[in-house]
């Protein structure tokens, strides 16, 4: 029993010990900053910042749902880049079979676009 818990500790001493330091490292960088860390105070401070212009108005601004349509079609066709990728990878491997299903799965993205299109999805102007 006690050769069988020695083997183990030797068997995970390294993880063990890089949890260890990983632990060691993040409370010795918090303390720094804590330490050395500016302490300035002002009405500026408090600002919320982005891209270099102050922001005004609400935070709670209303969207057009045309937005959020936009930016899930262009998750969807990015995931499907994704997967043709892949595909180009390995092209060579799944010789005419894998070309012939690549080709259908283009037809299908391409019918879906065709169907974004007519449905309007894809126009900014009323």
């Amino acid at each position: 029993m006690q050769q069988d818990a020695t083997a183990l500790i030797a068997e995970y001493w390294a993880i063990g010990l890089f949890i260890i330091a990983v632990i060691g490292l993040c409370a010795f960088m918090l303390g720094v900053s804590a330490l050395l860390g500016g302490r300035s105070k002002g009405h500026s401070k408090g600002l919320p910042f982005e891209s270099g212009i102050i922001g005004r108005g609400s935070a709670r601004q209303r969207f057009s749902i045309q937005f959020y349509l936009v930016a899930m079609l262009f998750v969807i066709f990015d995931i499907e880049a994704v997967f043709l990728f892949a595909w180009a990878v390995s092209v060579r491997e799944v010789g005419w079979s894998g070309f012939w299903g690549a080709a259908v799965f283009i037809f299908i993205l391409l019918a879906g676009l065709v169907y974004d299109r007519r449905v309007g999805a894809l126009d900014w102007a009323p």
